[in-house]
């Protein structure tokens, strides 16, 4: 039995979404600049990979997948770590997602948890 999708589940993840190509477009800036900042090229390989994740783990939420309501913040957390490792920048965006996942996403996500795979 599928739940209807409300208008506030679809925000709450198309918000999130659209927040994160912020942290996508600061990915791609890096490794546009990666000659000149010094950045280890497996970094890359890394960092995308977990961009990837990220949108997977959202799509996953979408689709009613219980795997996407835990990996898209194992997704966010593994990202600040690696920029906080690699780079020694503390990502204020990849904080904010993660307050804006528990606060936004979850609390439309909750309710339906019974209809979760």
């Amino acid at each position: 039995m599928e739940t209807k999708k409300s208008t506030g589940f679809i925000l709450a993840l198309v918000f999130t979404f659209v927040v994160s190509t912020v942290v996508f477009n600061l990915d791609g800036v890096e490794f546009v600049q990666r000659r000149e900042v010094n950045i280890p090229s497996g970094y890359f390989y890394l960092i995308f990979a977990v961009d990837i994740l990220w949108v997977v783990s959202l799509v996953l939420i979408y689709l009613y997948r219980k795997l996407g309501v835990f990996l898209f913040p194992l997704a966010v957390a593994v990202h600040f770590l690696l920029n906080s490792y690699f780079l020694s920048s503390f990502l204020y965006f990849d904080v904010f997602i993660l307050f804006l996942y528990f606060s936004l996403v979850l609390l439309v996500t909750v309710p339906r948890w019974q209809a979760f795979k």
